[in-house]
């Protein structure tokens, strides 16, 4: 684990679930039961995933969170530290279920979850403030938006008043507060997120019949609105990044799939990670699709999270 002498290169702000995880051929649809073939469970939490990922792809992280006073609270903190995590700012509220996510599987890896807060509803500026105070200068912060607003926006403002920089992940999405704005996020998300977010701004932005268009005129406008580079995952098709004038495809991998669970989790944290590292915005982003293609090889949303010396080799092989 890392002290507490502000050497932290990472600080990511979010949620901490357990995956309850039902393995089916299909998924139901609205009042379809269906039977699943077996159960796993998993470490989760879109926060805590996006640590974890960017923790094994060398960055040191620090957490701010909240998990309650049960079984899943305390094996879920302690995964975290085994990681190499700095988990100080990780409060256990007595009284209260750690959050779940119940998670359906089909057979081409595909997935629907559904999530129970629990301490995740909680998280509060406290944790979010001494997170925070462990942070190096010039570090990033990574905002996931499975906690409320509360917190999100004390990170955002103690980031600008500290210099440093917002890596924002707006899912499930939601209108960005004006002081997550203010920090001048760079986003990360995934195509429908996105059209979602520039719906909720009211934003403009030029219609394209397929997804890579679609994706370029959300880039633009959100990044516009951030005055922030912007990341928009495309499945297997790789991202659209974009610095709000040039516009990149970073094409994705052809792997096996067997769980999509955790994908856009690893790519965000593995893309924080390269940038609190130093990395150029294209380097970082061509690193993490990489990464994501990675994870999908294994069930669960951490099991195939890469090493730093795994994204490397594949990062090599182009």
């Amino acid at each position: 684990m890392t002290d507490a002498t502000g050497t932290l290169d990472l600080v990511v702000v979010g949620s901490i679930n357990v995956d309850l995880v039902v393995h089916a051929d299909a998924l139901p649809r609205p009042g379809e039961t269906v039977s699943g073939s077996r159960f796993e469970r998993f470490f989760g939490g879109k926060g805590a995933n996006q640590a974890v990922a960017a923790a094994r792809a060398g960055a040191k992280v620090g957490f701010a969170g909240a998990v309650g006073d049960d079984a899943f609270g305390t094996e879920a903190r302690a995964d975290l530290a085994a990681e190499g995590i700095d988990v100080a700012a990780v409060r256990t509220l007595p009284g209260v279920a750690t959050g779940i996510a119940a998670i359906v599987v089909d057979a081409k890896g595909e997935n629907q979850i559904a999530l129970a807060a629990g301490a995740n509803a909680l998280v509060d500026e406290a944790s979010a403030e001494a997170a925070l105070k462990r942070l190096k200068p010039g570090g990033f912060v990574a905002l996931s938006f499975e906690v409320p607003d509360a917190p999100l926006a004390a990170a955002a403002r103690l980031a600008a008043r500290a210099g440093a920089r917002v890596v924002a992940s707006p899912a499930p999405v939601r209108k960005l507060a004006d002081d997550i704005l203010a920090a001048h996020p760079l986003l990360v998300l995934n195509g429908d997120e996105a059209a979602t977010l520039v719906d909720l701004h009211l934003l403009e932005m030029s219609s394209a019949a397929d997804s890579h268009g679609r994706a370029t005129g959300a880039a633009l406008a959100l990044s516009a609105l951030c005055g922030a580079p912007v990341v928009i995952t495309i499945g297997a098709d790789g991202a659209i990044v974009t610095d709000g004038t040039t516009v990149t495809h970073v094409p994705g991998r052809r792997v096996t799939v067997v769980d999509t669970t955790g994908a856009g989790d690893t790519l965000a944290g593995v893309l924080a990670a390269g940038l609190a590292q130093g990395l150029p915005l294209d380097v970082a982003a061509a690193r993490a699709v990489a990464a994501a293609a990675l994870s999908v090889g294994a069930a669960g949303a951490r099991t195939g999270m890469p090493t730093g010396d795994a994204i490397d080799r594949v990062f090599g092989e182009g």
